[in-house]
């Protein structure tokens, strides 16, 4: 997260605020100037129809680019703050340039030059939009300061629905103006400029820290635009896989999207149900409609349900407010009476709770959900959540837009038809007004009745989001391992033979990647088989389909597979590998479970037994772990030794080099020495890499008393957090995968390495660096191309 703090000061709340305003009265001010272009400027409802759907949806595609572009910024402003600021410019030229519209051009100029004005503000927008509300949602940790931080900015952000209507008695008041197109003309630029003022506060005195020292950011760079677009829709199939956040989506998009489907027909509805047609005779009407309503909402709305929340819970609160904000779409329709106007104003306060209590709620909601992303990912990707959920949000008001001129169309309504000979169609208008809005909260009601992120849950998602991030300040590396045991042993007595390794200094990365590509369809050795596809958990059963698909994939590469367990679908690698012409290695997952670990044992005794297990290891770092005594582990391997007695397959037990070197009597019962060795971990850099897997394997051979050795892990990850010299990146993990197998290849030795796959499973544990390892991503692309 940005801030380590759960509070944050009022000035900065105040100053989010401001954007908030922004935010609001450029598309509130927006929908009320759209009426000129029917009502004055005679725009068919096809275009109407054009101009809601057609720049919406540019907006909505340039959404998700952004976000990522803004989760990935490296600058010394941080993440947010820059684009902020050319946004809120660009919103305020384009919205000036947008309504300079004459009655005088023609029909079709006035379209096209409105239409390609409005993608440019809508662009304006997207570079605003994004990370501003980014900047909301990393602002606090905690549960109720998050809706606090909403609640003042959808308090600002309210006054500007307060002021917009009543820019409707303006325009239409000749007084004020002679037409309503030169209102629009001049009152634009009113509006403009200070709206545009507000945009940038949040970006000069909100703050935020320097991003410049992030190594775990995605290259922002035209060679990666490919990448990037790769990366932003793996971004959105991981962000509705949180089911929590495709309900925040769903919900908001039935909510805000049937209201705004009939809030462009206010002024239709009013005008020719309550004043039979006559604009000029509804004074104030149609301004005290969304006036009364965002006041309502002001002083009203908001601190109830912000205390609602705070007493039941978020879920709760909404429910409440959506369910009150029914009974003001039903009254809506029975107050709506031809010469009493103000019988509606009844209604306002209760159908003030549907709209004004969305954002406040949803918002905070959204914050918490991306703490889920996190834990299951270890990214923290504000913009992107952003982006995502507020793509839903205008595709929805885009297709709104197009609805509002569909619903016009199919009751049959024209502003040139007087109302009288209009009845059924202005009754039509009246109908979708109140209960398309109703219908659209229902929706959302029942997808939201099984959200379950409340405050005890978003507290312990916290928890231990704080404790990752502790632990990485204490430790570099995960607990089982730590650096120094190759200093820490004598290497002087070694008698390494000289080995003249890669100079990597002189080549392209396009060398590297060809020569990273040479080196794997040479078919190194063996590969770490990498079972678990994006979603599932060790714990899961493995198909038989993503068996064979992985191995697919891999044959062509390897002549082994290594595999860590026995049971729950992981009996299925060895007999697949073996079907393909590939050996393997098979484990038993040993652990602390002893009930587990008869069925691991049995299980491989028997997958020996039946010819398709080349080696068998009993357990992978059981002893690093300390799961159980040397004693225990001796006695499983002895255990598996004797059964397979006669049945020529080697018995051996996988763990560090170092652990072989302080444990004589591992050596002794193994039959085969199976050692993991990771210049990585122990902190050594790209450089220097090879030269300490070298001493690590000739320590191993020391321990091995001239027993055979095969290092069953080595590899070095694509990306996350350094361990002291040793840097995660793409061009590192294939250059120690080159170099590697040319010394395997060289010098005869037998080397697996780890891994296959990417396993998202792995964040969890390691955070992001222990699932980044694979040659292939976890959608079972090749990374190194």
């Amino acid at each position: 997260m940005s801030t380590t703090t759960t509070k944050v000061p009022m000035g900065q709340k105040i100053a989010f605020g401001v954007g908030m305003f922004a935010n609001q009265m450029f598309p509130a001010i927006l929908g009320i100037f759209m009426v000129v272009l029917v009502e004055d400027l005679k725009f068919t409802g096809l275009m109407w129809a054009m101009i809601y759907l057609f720049p919406r949806l540019f907006d909505a595609v340039s959404d998700p680019i952004m976000g990522f572009i803004s989760d990935n910024t490296r600058s010394k402003w941080g993440r947010r703050r820059q684009y902020v600021l050319m946004g809120g410019i660009v919103m305020g030229v384009a919205y000036i340039f947008m309504w300079q519209l004459f009655k005088e051009d023609s029909l079709q100029y006035n379209f096209w030059y409105f239409f390609l004005w409005s993608v440019v503000f809508y662009l304006g927008l997207t570079l605003f939009s994004v990370p501003y509300v980014a900047m909301g949602y990393e602002m606090s940790n905690d549960f109720h300061e998050r809706t606090n931080i909403m609640a003042i900015a959808q308090w600002i952000g309210q006054w500007a629905w307060v002021i917009a209507p009543w820019f409707w008695v303006i325009m239409y008041d000749p007084e004020w103006f002679p037409s309503a197109d030169v209102a629009v003309r001049e009152l634009a630029v009113w509006v403009a400029i200070p709206c545009a003022l507000c945009a940038i506060v949040p970006a000069l005195f909100i703050k935020s820290e320097s991003t410049l020292d992030k190594t775990d950011y995605e290259p922002l760079n035209l060679s990666n635009i490919k990448g990037s677009l790769a990366k932003i829709l793996e971004s959105f199939s991981e962000a509705f896989k949180i089911k929590e956040f495709r309900k925040l989506c769903i919900s908001t998009f039935f909510i805000f999207n049937a209201f705004n489907t009939v809030a462009s027909l206010t002024f239709f509805v009013i005008v020719y149900k309550l004043f039979n047609g006559d604009a000029g005779a509804t004074g104030i009407w149609v301004s005290l409609f969304g006036c009364l309503g965002a006041l309502g909402t002001t002083f009203l709305v908001i601190p109830i349900v912000t205390r609602l929340s705070k007493k039941f819970g978020k879920k709760k609160a909404f429910l409440i407010a959506q369910s009150i904000s029914i009974i003001g779409y039903i009254l809506l329709y029975f107050l709506f009476v031809p010469g009493k106007p103000w019988l509606y104003i009844i209604a306002l306060p209760f159908f003030s709770f549907g709209i004004g209590s969305l954002f406040m709620i949803m918002m905070s909601m959204t914050a918490d959900v991306i703490d889920v992303d996190e834990l299951n990912t270890g990214k923290r990707r504000e913009g992107t959540f952003g982006a995502i959920y507020w793509w839903m949000v205008k595709v929805g008001f885009a297709i709104a837009g197009a609805l509002s001129g569909l619903i016009i169309w199919i009751v049959g309504f024209s502003a040139d038809v007087p109302a009288a000979e209009q009845t059924s169609a202005i009754e039509g208008l009246h109908a979708f007004f109140c209960f398309f809005p109703l219908i659209g909260t229902l929706v959302a009601m029942w997808v939201m009745k099984d959200y379950d992120i409340d405050e005890k849950r978003a507290d312990e998602i916290r928890a231990e989001l704080e404790k990752r991030k502790m632990k990485s300040k204490v430790v570099d590396v995960p607990s089982v391992y730590s650096a120094g045991h190759l200093i820490s042993i004598s290497t002087s007595n070694l008698n390494l033979l000289p080995f003249k390794q890669i100079d990597f200094s002189a080549k392209s990365l396009a060398e590297i990647k060809d020569l990273f590509a040479k080196t794997l369809n040479g078919k190194p050795h063996g590969l770490c088989f990498s079972p678990y596809v994006e979603g599932q958990d060790p714990d899961d059963k493995l198909s038989v389909e993503q068996i064979q698909r992985r191995m697919q994939i891999i044959a062509p590469y390897t002549k082994w597979v290594r595999s860590f367990s026995s049971s729950e679908g992981n009996e299925l690698i060895p007999k697949v590998a073996h079907e393909k012409g590939i050996q393997s290695i098979a484990g038993a997952w040993i652990s602390g479970d002893k009930a587990r670990n008869e069925i691991e044992i049995e299980n491989l005794i028997r997958l020996a037994k039946s010819g398709v297990v080349d080696i068998a290891a009993v357990g992978n770092e059981v002893l690093l772990r300390g799961d159980i005594s040397e004693e225990e582990l001796i006695e499983y391997i002895n255990r598996v030794k004797d059964a397979l007695a006669g049945f020529n397959v080697p018995v051996g037990y996988v763990d560090t080099y170092y652990e072989y070197y302080n444990r004589p009597k591992l050596a002794e019962v193994s039959d085969v020495i199976l050692a993991n060795c990771y210049p990585f971990w122990e902190g050594f850099s790209i450089e220097d890499a090879l030269h300490y897997l070298r001493q690590m394997h000739a320590i191993t051979k020391k321990a091995a008393n001239g027993k055979k050795i095969i290092i069953a892990e080595t590899g070095w990850p694509s990306q996350g957090a350094a361990v002291q010299d040793a840097h995660p990146s793409q061009i590192n993990a294939m250059k120690y995968f080159i170099q590697t197998q040319q010394w395997a290849d060289k010098e005869g030795v037998e080397i697996f390495h780890f891994s296959s796959f990417d396993e998202s499973w792995k964040v969890k544990v390691e955070g992001e660096l222990g699932a980044r390892w694979g040659i292939w991503d976890k959608q079972e692309k090749l990374k190194y191309t």
